[in-house]
């Protein structure tokens, strides 16, 4: 079942509850009443059309409204792709740290595993600070400039400079893929971890990791398939322009 306008909000979140974190990254409070989603969006002062293509992609993976998507300003997919990163960043890896410290804590027996654990985990925190720091230092204003000289046909000398130095597709070759190094973390707890004192602490920490995980990859995703390949065309077409001259 798709989202659409005319459904109700509160009935976005009983079709797929894992959508709550990501209404919240259009600053969507709680509270929707009968609304539906248009009228909430309108509420909220959200871009009615991007919402659903967003909300829709995340539930299903082979929706990937690519050419709608592609439709919306980079901007707007930026600010979209910001929101996702405090969230991993504010919420989901300062929660999945506690856990995991409590788990080392409980443990009746410090063994490798457990550290094992910990140590990866730490790694791969650090790792994904640094991919979501590259991204907003480096990507995101790149991709705006991009957007702005092409919105306003001005394929100078310096945009043209701008892009041999560092174009999407240079993003595109050394994107890291933090998606399966969360995979081997969960592969670590599922087969080494030593029986558990408290099983529903290790429960736990597996299904947050299959949130983010799932989250992780709904974000990559929009990078890939929309992202890169739209400015890429800006791209593309502001160097011919520029040739042209």
């Amino acid at each position: 079942m798709n989202i659409t306008p005319d459904i109700k909000m509160a009935d976005v979140i009983h079709l797929n509850y894992s959508l709550l974190p990501v209404i919240t990254r259009f600053n969507i409070d709680l509270g929707f009443g009968d609304k539906t989603v248009k009228e909430i969006c309108k509420d909220y002062d959200v871009n009615l059309d991007f919402f659903i293509e967003i909300t829709n992609s995340y539930i299903d993976d082979d929706y990937i409204p690519q050419k709608e998507l592609n439709s919306f300003p980079v901007k707007l997919i930026v600010d979209y792709l910001k929101k996702t990163h405090s969230y991993y960043l504010d919420e989901k890896i300062p929660e999945l740290n506690s856990f995991i410290v409590e788990l080392s804590v409980i443990s009746e027996v410090k063994n490798d595993s457990i550290q094992l654990v910990q140590n990866f985990f730490g790694e791969y925190r650090e790792e994904l600070i640094h991919h979501i720091e590259r991204e907003e230092n480096k990507v995101h204003p790149y991709v705006l400039n991009i957007e702005e000289a092409f919105t306003q046909n001005k394929a100078s000398a310096d945009i043209v400079k701008k892009i041999k130095s560092y174009s999407i597709n240079d993003f595109a070759i050394e994107h890291d893929n933090v998606e399966e190094k969360l995979y081997d973390l969960k592969n670590i707890i599922i087969k080494y971890l030593p029986p558990c004192k408290d099983k529903a602490l290790c429960t736990r920490i597996l299904m947050e990791l299959f949130r983010l995980e799932k989250d992780l990859n709904a974000h990559a995703l929009l990078e890939d398939k929309v992202l890169i390949p739209k400015v890429a065309k800006m791209e593309e077409l502001l160097l011919n322009n520029f040739m042209e001259r």
